[in-house]
């Protein structure tokens, strides 16, 4: 259900990388979450670095969303970026596996081409 890539860059190395790999394969950046400074300003204090970057393809959304629109609740396709045990993970649930408990086959081809070019920009991000 959850893949996870590691890499040595930092944090935020790791998020430039990412930015660009997501341009380079043709999704984009909707929005990112920078958990770390949203929690201190509700006044939660939060040491670790966590970014969530929320990412997607509009062509394939649409062909989703035209599918079924309940499976809205599982979109944008969401990557975070934190420390863990001194080592930078990118990591990401499976479209796959989100897809499949909306329990509509036709949409295993594009949850796979998905998950597929994720996995690619999530290692390209790692390595680059």
């Amino acid at each position: 259900m959850l893949i996870k890539v590691p890499t040595d860059k930092t944090v935020s190395e790791a998020s430039a990388a990412l930015q660009a790999a997501v341009q380079a394969n043709h999704f984009g950046v909707m929005q990112v979450h920078n958990l770390k400074e949203t929690m201190t300003k509700k006044g939660v204090e939060f040491a670790p670095e966590c970014l969530i970057f929320e990412v997607c393809q509009p062509q394939q959304a649409k062909k989703v969303l035209e599918a079924d629109m309940s499976v809205s609740t599982a979109l944008p396709c969401r990557i975070s970026i934190y420390d863990e045990d001194g080592k930078t993970i990118l990591a990401t649930l499976k479209p796959t596996t989100l897809l499949a408990m909306f329990n509509v086959p036709q949409l295993k081809e594009v949850a796979q081409e998905v998950e597929d070019t994720i996995v690619k920009i999530m290692k390209e991000a790692a390595s680059n």
